[in-house]
This record gives C-alpha cells, structure tokens and sequence, in this order.
C-alpha cells in the first residue's frame, strides 16, 4: 500500500509549457509507485487545474479525463468538492507561473508542502535582476549588464550600450527561463530588433556583455546541508545556448559531464555554487550556471530554481555523475519538502 501521496503538477500558463510536460513525464516514470499514490495535475495554457481521472501517464488533461480543481486556503486543491489527499508537491513548472514564487504562494496558502525553493527566493532567482543585486552585494562576481523597464526602452540607444558593454551583447527578458527571448547581437540594427523581441515577452529586459568563457552547470541539493554535484559543461553547437538548441535541435549542444577541468577549480565552481544558493535563500534543489572564463574567473550566469527534469536533463544528470540517481534526487526532494513543512509548523502564529 502505498504511503505517501503525491501530486506532481505540470503544464502551465508559460512559454515552457510543453518543456514542463516532458520533465514531468520523466518525473513520473522514475517515482516508485510502491512508495508513492501518485496524482496527476495539470494546468492547461489558459490556466486552468485539471486532476486525471486515472493516473496511468503524464498527458494533457481536458473534460474527457480529467476533474476540474479549486484551491482553498488552508482546505489544499479540491475535485468535485472533494479534497485531494495530498502529503506534497513536485510542482514540475518551468517559466513564469512556475518557477517565480507565484504557484509556491498559491502552494502555500493550500497549507500543502512542496519540493523546491520558497516563494521569496523562487521570485528572487527568477528574476535575473534581483539575482545579480543580490549577488553582487556577496562578492560574487556577475556579468555587467543595463535594465529597462518598458517606459524607458525609447530612451536606450545602442551607442550607449554599446560604450558600456561592448559586444556581443546578450538582450533577454528578465523574467524568462529556457532562453526564451534572448538574443545575441553586434550591431545596431539587430540591437533594436532584440530589445522589440524581448519586451514582448516582459516588461523588464536585461543587456548584458557578452562572457567569453565555458559555460559550466552546477546541481545543487538540500535544505541546510547542501550536497553539491561535479561540475558539467554545455558545448553548444550553435551561436549560442538558445530555446532551440536545448530542446529542438538534437545536435545543438553537447554535455560533458563531469566537465574537464583540475581540482582546484572544480572545488572553485562548486564553492560558488554552494554560496549562490546560500546567498539567494534557496532551498530544495537549484541548478547554479556560470562562465569560467579563459583567465580563471568563474561569473555567475543565472540560478534555476525549477531546472528541466527530463531524463536527459542537466540537472539529474550531474546528480547521477555525482553518485544520486534519477529516483533517489526525487526521494530527496520529497523529504526535503516535508523537513521544511515541518520546520515552519513549528513557527509561532499567535503572540499570546
């Protein structure tokens, strides 16, 4: 009989919707069911939660298989009025409305614990931003880079960026994930171009120099003690690390994992790692990106706090060349989920 019941929640109002419903797949076929009554939630692209009349496979949901859901403060999500007995949530969402701290409010105020970082810091590494701020006043090294908010975006010129950052120049949404938006460009007719591409999909955007370094990935895990994976490399094959080359385009990219490099910057990236994920509050699981310039320099890219969980992904993958399997980082995430339940229960809410 199984014990422990579980929801994995999937899909989403995001451009990473269909990203979303492959980790969960994987998510999915690596859970034990003996161990796990797994449910199945998904929201569709309009927003709406959807609970699947049988729990067989990850797909999407509509009339014909599926019950429309409510959240309730403190009643959890309910199904034909019917609460759904819940333990904890893998909310496997990528992009906005998943990975931003808005489904881990929601999550929150359903009193239902779930796997991954809180609201503040899922909002904080969200936002590229805000990540940057905070890091910077750590010490940690980041990319220098220029924000506009849409009002101002008439006012920046490409001569000016161009005197600050140099080129190639990076232009991307600040609350996208997935590369989504982003574009790489050298001139200024492609500048203004990427500045109209990216404010479509935020009214925050983010230029950024251009890092001639090797982009290294590094998982981490846990709550207080943080296990921290080796280190592995994304070698695009394209002219940059884009949607389509993690996701479309099979030979896009190649994955060195662990990445070749000596001991002492390994220790480096995973020590930066570990203070990044300290510095930004996280707790769960996050994978940490950085450039390891020619010189040595390790600047930190961006934080994922809701990483692809497919089972090609990098962030089980480096667990797994780490010595955690794919099943074994899901069984870990439960529990860490539960752990923090547990520790915030134990808060005091009234003052008498």
């Amino acid at each position: 009989m199984s014990e422990i019941n579980v929801g994995i929640i999937y899909g989403g109002k995001s451009t990473e919707h269909e990203v979303s419903i492959r980790s969960a797949k994987s998510v999915f076929e690596a859970l034990n069911k003996e161990k796990y009554n797994v449910s199945l939630i998904h929201i569709t692209k309009h927003g709406e939660w959807l609970l699947a009349t049988d729990n067989e496979s990850i797909k999407p949901l509509d009339n014909t298989n599926s019950s429309k859901i409510s959240v309730a403060p403190s009643q959890g999500l309910l199904a034909d009025d019917k609460q759904v007995q819940l333990d904890a949530v893998l909310p496997i969402l990528h992009g906005t409305a998943g990975e931003d701290g808005t489904i881990q409010g929601l999550l929150e105020l359903a009193d239902i614990p779930y796997a991954g970082c809180g609201v503040r810091s899922s909002a904080v590494c969200m936002d590229k931003d805000m990540t940057k701020r905070l890091l910077e006043l750590k010490g940690i090294k980041v990319a220098p880079s220029i924000v506009l908010n849409y009002y101002e975006k008439d006012g920046q010129t490409y001569d000016d960026a161009y005197e600050k950052l140099g080129v190639p120049m990076f232009i991307k949404p600040v609350n996208q994930g997935s590369s989504v938006g982003v574009s790489k460009v050298s001139d200024e007719k492609s500048f203004y171009e990427a500045l109209d591409t990216a404010f479509s999909f935020d009214t925050k955007v983010m230029i950024e120099t251009g890092i001639d370094g090797r982009e290294i990935e590094v998982s981490v895990l846990g709550n207080e003690e943080l296990f921290v994976s080796l280190p592995g490399e994304i070698v695009s094959q394209t002219d940059f690390y884009s949607y389509s080359s993690k996701y479309l385009d099979e030979n896009g990219a190649l994955l060195n994992i662990p990445a070749e490099m000596n001991k002492e910057t390994l220790e480096q990236i995973q020590q930066t790692a570990h203070d990044t994920f300290k510095a930004l509050d996280c707790e769960g699981m996050a994978r940490v990106d950085v450039f390891l310039t020619p010189d040595g320099e390790i600047i930190v890219n961006e934080v994922n706090t809701l990483p692809g969980f497919t089972s090609i992904s990098m962030y089980p993958k480096l667990l797994e060349a780490s010595g955690v399997p794919y099943s074994e980082t899901l069984d870990r995430l439960i529990e860490l989920s539960l752990e923090r339940y547990e520790r915030s229960e134990r808060l005091k809410t009234d003052i008498s």
